[in-house]
C-alpha cells in the first residue's frame, strides 16, 4: 500500500514536471508578447528566476520606450543576481538607476549594484582589485544617499573589505619573511602599518618586524651587524612601548638581551 502511493505521488510529480516544461516551451516560443510578460511576473513571484529571465531577457528590448519597460528590467535584473549572476546583475542594476532616474527603484538599484561588487570581492589570496572596487562602490552609495537606512550596513561592508586588503597585505609581508627576505619583509610589514594603521594585525606585525631585524642583522656581513643590531633594539622598544603585555613578550627579550650581547 506504502509502495503503491509512493509510486503514484512521483508519476503525479513526473506528469507535473513534464506539462510544466511544455506549458514554458509554448509561451517561450509564443509571438504574444503581453502572455509572455504576464507569464515572466507569475514565474518571477514564484522565484523561478531561470524561466522568468529567459522571458525578461526577450522582453527588454521589446518593452523598451513602453510603460512596462522598468518593471521588465527591474525584473531582469533581480533574476541575474537571484541566479548568482553577481557581475551582470550589477552592471544591470546600474544601467536601470540610470536609465530610470526618477524611478522608486533608484536608491535600492544603485545599493545592489555596489553590493553585488562585494559579493564579487574574492578571498584575500586573490586579486583584489574587485574588492577595492567594491569599496569605492559603496563609499560612493555612502556619500550619494547619507540617510539611506543602508548606510550603516554599507560600513560594515566597508570594514570587511578592508580586512581582506589588510590580510593580503599581511599575507604578502610573511610571505618575504618565511622566504628569508628580511630587509624586504621590514619593509613590506611597514608599509602595512602605514596603510592600515589601525590593523587588527598590528601586534603581529611589530613583532615580525623585530624578528625580521634581528634575522636580518644574524645574516648580515659582521661589519654591518652592529648597526642592524642597534635597529633590532630600537623595533624592541617600538613593540613593547605599544603593547608592554604582548603575546609576544619571551620571544621580544630573548632577541632584545641577544642583540645587545652582540653589540658588546
Amino acid at each position: 500500500m506504502f509502495k503503491n502511493k509512493n509510486i503514484f505521488i512521483i508519476s503525479v510529480f513526473v506528469v507535473f514536471i513534464i506539462t510544466s516544461c511544455s506549458e514554458f516551451q509554448k509561451v517561450l516560443k509564443s509571438s504574444d508578447y503581453n502572455l509572455k510578460y504576464e507569464k515572466a511576473q507569475e514565474y518571477y513571484n514564484n522565484e523561478d528566476y531561470y524561466r522568468a529571465q529567459s522571458l525578461l531577457e526577450e522582453l527588454v528590448p521589446i518593452f523598451r520606450g513602453t510603460s512596462k519597460a522598468e518593471k521588465v528590467y527591474y525584473m531582469y535584473a533581480y533574476c541575474l543576481y537571484n541566479q548568482g549572476e553577481h557581475i551582470l546583475a550589477g552592471y544591470h542594476f546600474k544601467n536601470f538607476a540610470r536609465t530610470y532616474p526618477t524611478s522608486k527603484h533608484v536608491e535600492e538599484c544603485e545599493y545592489m549594484s555596489a553590493y553585488c561588487q562585494y559579493l564579487n570581492s574574492p578571498e584575500p589570496s586573490l586579486d583584489q582589485t574587485y574588492t577595492k572596487k567594491a569599496i569605492n562602490a559603496l563609499q560612493l552609495f555612502i556619500n550619494k544617499y547619507p540617510n539611506s537606512d543602508k548606510v550603516e550596513k554599507c560600513n560594515n561592508l566597508i570594514d570587511e573589505l578592508h580586512k581582506k586588503l589588510e590580510t593580503k597585505a599581511f599575507n604578502s609581508a610573511m610571505l618575504y619573511y618565511k622566504i628569508g627576505d628580511y630587509k624586504a619583509a621590514i619593509t613590506t610589514f611597514k608599509n602595512v602599518l602605514i596603510k592600515f594603521p589601525d590593523t587588527h594585525y598590528r601586534e603581529e606585525i611589530l613583532f615580525y618586524i623585530l624578528k625580521s631585524s634581528y634575522l636580518y642583522a644574524q645574516n648580515s656581513i659582521t661589519k654591518k651587524q652592529t648597526k642592524r643590531y642597534k635597529s633590532t633594539i630600537t623595533e624592541y622598544y617600538a613593540l613593547i612601548d605599544e603593547f608592554p603585555k604582548t603575546t609576544y613578550i619571551k620571544q621580544a627579550e630573548k632577541i632584545f638581551d641577544n642583540s645587545r650581547k652582540n653589540i658588546k
